[in-house]
């Protein structure tokens, strides 16, 4: 796994997971690879794939039945994906409305762009 700077490698390892949720490979209520197994998989130490899973716990986007694993809870997909539409509306959203303030871009542009992505879909 290739890590950014701008961001602790603990959270973008838990972006990965969510991600993976999100596509599917892990199902609710189903074991994920335990933190060993997913430290060897991306390449990292132990404690930090570890601070990872009780990040997501703490989110309660997993959960562990002690001595056989960390499990996808149920409702997990719908929980990522609230919480990362919040971020993006937040965060993310500001940033590129003042990109286009700045810019001086209409959001007739923005909208052109956004239909022709869909057609592609």
């Amino acid at each position: 796994m290739n890590f950014k700077e701008n961001k602790a490698i603990f959270l973008q390892i838990a972006d990965r997971i969510c991600d993976e949720i999100l596509l599917g490979k892990y199902q609710e209520d189903e074991r994920i690879p335990s933190v060993r197994e997913y430290a060897a998989l991306v390449e990292v130490n132990a404690n930090t794939a570890m601070r990872t899973y009780e990040f997501l716990q703490s989110r309660e986007i997993i959960y562990n039945k002690r001595g056989i694993g960390y499990f996808v809870s149920p409702g997990a997909s719908s929980l990522i994906l609230q919480i990362r539409k919040e971020h993006f509306m937040k965060e993310e959203l500001q940033e590129f409305f003042k990109q286009l303030y700045t810019l001086k871009i209409e959001m007739k542009e923005i909208d052109d762009l956004y239909q022709e992505y869909l057609k592609d879909r």
